[in-house]
This record gives C-alpha cells, structure tokens and sequence, in this order.
C-alpha cells in the first residue's frame, strides 16, 4: 500500500463507528398537520392589557405613548389640599416605554395604591398608580412614559421628583 492511502485510512478510521451514533443518519421527515376548513381558526385576541400596547416597530415618545389625550387630562388633574400623603423624594428614570399607562414602580410603597407624582423643577403633578419594587426608599424608581412626558421633564435624564399617597 503506498502511504498516502495509509493515511487516508488512518483519518478515516475513527468516523467507521459514528453511523450509530446519528451523525450519518438521515434527518427526520417534517410532518404537518392537516386543518379542516371548519377548524373555527379567527385571530385570538389580544391577553388583557396589551390592547394599548404601542404597534411594533414604534420608535418615538408619541409612538410609544398610547394614551388618549381624555387620559391624559385626567391623569393632570391635581389633588385637592390633604387627599395626598407625601412619601418622599424619588430619582425616576423611564421604565418601559411599552408599557401603557400612568404609573411609577418605586421602593416607597409596600402595596398597589393610587398616587400623585410632582416634578418641582416645571411645576407639573400627575396623577399615577404607585407599583411596589424591591430595593431601598432612596434607590431609584422607574416611571412610565406617559407620566414622564406630562410631568415635562427630560426622558434620558433622571429627573428627581416628589411622591404622594393618595388617601
């Protein structure tokens, strides 16, 4: 034998057992499953609370902000003089643009609960539903952008703002 076949051989050696073990087996065939025409198949609806979820694709802070303009009137509207219970002082940054709403996720409540958000710097409230995080009460919190945006305040900054409980 001349020594190239030799060493043919000897490289090809170690892959005569591999037949076993899948890597030379044929690949399996894709079965797909026959629909009748009267399988009833609509489009599913939407699980709750995605109705107001921005389109994909939506890169710009009015894009994103699906609220209505009646929403977001409602949502300025201030607290008359002791409906609110101030809490203290928070760092907001922008928490999830796609997620709908007027709320701040923050370390300074322990339950759900209703609630006004002050930007002292313009002199603009909101009013938002307060979500429990973990972390300490002076660690930062996490504010929607609808919120965000009617407090005026800058949505890559991280603007210090004032909370209240409403009572």
């Amino acid at each position: 034998m001349r020594r190239q076949d030799l060493l043919m051989i000897a490289l090809l050696l170690p892959l005569a057992g591999c037949g076993g073990a899948g890597i030379f087996q044929k690949a399996p065939e894709v079965v797909t499953p026959e629909v009748s025409e009267d399988a009833g198949l609509r489009p599913r609806p939407r699980p709750a609370g995605l109705a107001n979820r921005p389109a994909e694709g939506a890169n710009t802070a009015e894009a994103l902000d699906t609220t209505s303009a009646a929403e977001r009137e409602a949502a300025k509207v201030e607290p008359e003089e002791g409906e609110a219970r101030a809490l203290g002082e928070t760092v907001a940054s922008l928490g999830d643009p796609t997620e709908p709403g007027f709320w701040l996720k923050t370390p300074l409540v322990k339950t759900r609960r209703a609630g006004v958000v002050a930007y002292p710097e313009k002199g603009t409230t909101v009013q938002v539903e307060l979500i429990p995080i973990d972390g300490e009460a002076g660690s930062g919190s996490r504010i929607s952008l609808a919120a965000l945006r009617l407090l005026e305040a800058p949505l890559t900054g991280l603007p210090k703002v004032e909370v209240f409980a409403a009572q």
